[in-house]
């Protein structure tokens, strides 16, 4: 079926529903609404697509548009809700279920006859990860029944004056409603007020005297004060007391207009800059009983070593990965035959940090140090022949994050996540070794492709490809639990010594043919002239993805299939 999808942007929604539907054989093409309403209609003129979804939708399809083609709409909510606000409201509310509603687009928001409905559990964790996970997973269920549904045409979509739906119209969830008010808010509702906005909109609040919204939120354990204080920093982020306890902030985003010139999210503490504030460490490996957010962990069960993490929209800053090597080092000095890396639902690594990046006194050097960083992480993973390493992708991956996961010798993968193995929308031609992880796996022909063609693929396409050793089809709650299984039947295998052998062996080879040593050379070469040209595109590209411009924070591809201007990662 040749399918057309309308987005706003080309999110993480946006591509896994793109993924899936090709995945099942359909031809799709994308369109980007921001363009503007001719965009959206030269599309459809050209493409004539039997069916029109608008997985991400900020603005209404033009009216011609939806009367004269079927065109679905992919709701954030139950049946019969509606609003723009939908999963935000959800977490406000403490709803313990929500639900994904594909709806056929007519003049009223979200009014139109519903063709397919799926429920999910809201888990309680940050919006931005409810939506790319279990929201995620039932809006692809929905999309697919909806399509099945078309295709049978013996279908009759339920109106949504049935008497069994019940319309809930929601407005915004506003500034008003989401603010804390730290004299008399339990840590459990500041906690819940933050993490309803935890990618955007923020939480709209003052510190130090800037007004700054606050993005994510973590429980403490042992820091206290006076509510509102702030009492510490750890990793980046800072820690603020409430009437009852303390929370983590990671991040902080500066308003527009403010005068700040960097009016984007990045790390809290870059954001406050010099504070005063003590560094709370805490030990990789946390004892017993604690409660504190560290986004870096290291624990051990028998002989398996796991090193999880969790950065802010998967983006890995110098920093970020410092201390990461660091983490791998210390796993390294255990003695157990296998060490995953990763195993946290939710992102596993999106590569280097372009906010951070933008924000630095000197973008280019600051680019370069970062990619070296990344570089010697990935380094490292390479040189591990003394155990099998597991990198285990609970969540999305992109550029030098799908990398550092081909740098292990075994990925897994939960099927939700969606891969973009390549640098080409950001203008650059890549490193962590890809010229060396990405061909071995999947020869160099299909190397060549996917990052020519610059395109997400779902974790089932990446495991036909060779990206992917082993898929999970476990819900993003049960990820964690299931990779812990997995990896002591890994350690337990009765030929695990033979692998770990074997491995060596390949990669004395591989060495012997052309030394890891060459490969970084001749990648950081390429990308210390884009980086230090000041009229390299990934410059312009990247502050435009980073500052959210129109049009920069997603890639469209044109009716044929061919990408046209704009960036992501």
């Amino acid at each position: 079926m040749d399918i057309l999808l309308v987005a706003s942007a080309f999110n993480s929604l946006s591509q896994r529903v793109y993924a899936e539907l090709s995945d099942h054989g359909h031809h799709v093409d994308v369109v980007l609404a921001v363009h503007g309403p001719e965009a959206v209609r030269a599309a459809v003129a050209e493409t004539n697509p039997e069916l029109v979804f608008a997985p991400m939708l900020k603005t209404a399809l033009p009216e011609d548009v939806w009367r004269e083609h079927t065109c679905l709409i992919v709701h954030p909510g139950p049946p019969g809700d509606r609003g723009p606000s939908s999963l935000d409201w959800a977490i406000a509310d403490q709803a313990p279920d929500w639900g994904v509603t594909v709806l056929q687009a007519e003049a009223a928001l979200d009014a139109g006859d519903i063709w397919a409905a799926m429920p999910f559990p809201t888990a309680p964790v940050g919006k931005s990860d409810l939506y790319r996970n279990e929201a995620s997973d039932a809006a692809v269920a929905a999309v697919l029944l909806a399509v099945r549904r078309y295709a049978e045409g013996s279908f009759k979509p339920l109106p949504q004056s049935d008497p069994s739906i019940r319309v809930v119209r929601r407005g915004f969830l506003r500034q008003e409603r989401r603010r804390v008010d730290w004299e008399n808010d339990s840590t459990a509702t500041v906690l819940r007020k933050l993490s309803g906005a935890d990618s955007q909109p923020g939480v709209l609040d003052e510190l130090l005297g800037r007004e700054l919204f606050l993005h994510g939120g973590h429980p403490e354990d042992q820091l206290r004060g006076r509510p509102g204080e702030l009492l510490a920093t750890r990793a980046g982020a800072v820690c603020r007391a409430t009437r009852d306890g303390a929370v983590w902030i990671p991040e902080l985003r500066p308003r527009k207009n403010s005068g700040d010139p960097a009016p984007f999210k990045r790390p809290a503490a870059s954001v406050l800059g010099p504070t005063g504030l003590p560094e709370a460490a805490v030990p990789l490996e946390l004892p017993p009983g604690r409660r504190t957010w560290t986004d870096i962990r290291y624990r051990q069960r028998g002989d398996v070593g796991f090193v999880t993490f969790s950065f802010p929209g998967g983006a890995m800053s110098t920093d970020h990965c410092r201390r990461l090597l660091a983490a791998y080092r210390h796993a390294l000095t255990r003695p157990t035959p296998v060490l995953v890396l990763g195993g946290a639902r939710d992102f596993f690594s999106n590569g280097i940090h372009l906010n951070v990046i933008e924000a630095s006194d000197d973008p280019a050097a600051e680019s370069w140090a970062n990619l070296n960083a990344m570089d010697d992480l990935v380094e490292a993973v390479l040189h591990t022949t003394d155990r099998l390493v597991v990198a285990a992708l609970g969540g999305n991956a992109a550029a030098g994050g799908v990398m550092l996961a081909l740098a292990a010798d075994e990925v897994w993968c939960r099927t939700g996540a969606v891969l973009n193995p390549h640098y080409r929308r950001m203008g650059l031609c890549g490193s962590e070794f890809w010229t060396y992880t990405l061909p071995r796996r999947t020869g160099t022909g299909t190397a060549e492709r996917l990052t020519t063609e610059a395109l997400p693929v779902s974790a089932a396409t990446a495991h036909g490809l060779g990206l992917v050793d082993r898929l999970v089809p476990v819900p993003a709650g049960e990820f964690t639990a299931e990779v812990d299984r997995m990896a002591a039947g890994l350690a337990d295998a009765p030929d695990l010594a033979r692998r770990i052998d074997a491995k060596a062996a390949a990669r004395a080879r591989d060495e012997s043919v052309r030394p890891l040593a060459d490969h970084r050379r001749a990648e950081l070469a390429r990308m210390h002239d884009i980086f230090f040209d000041p009229a390299a595109p990934y410059h312009a590209l990247r502050s435009a993805f980073v500052r959210k411009l129109p049009g920069a924070c997603a890639r469209p591809l044109s009716p044929a299939g061919a990408p046209l201007t704009g960036g992501t990662r």
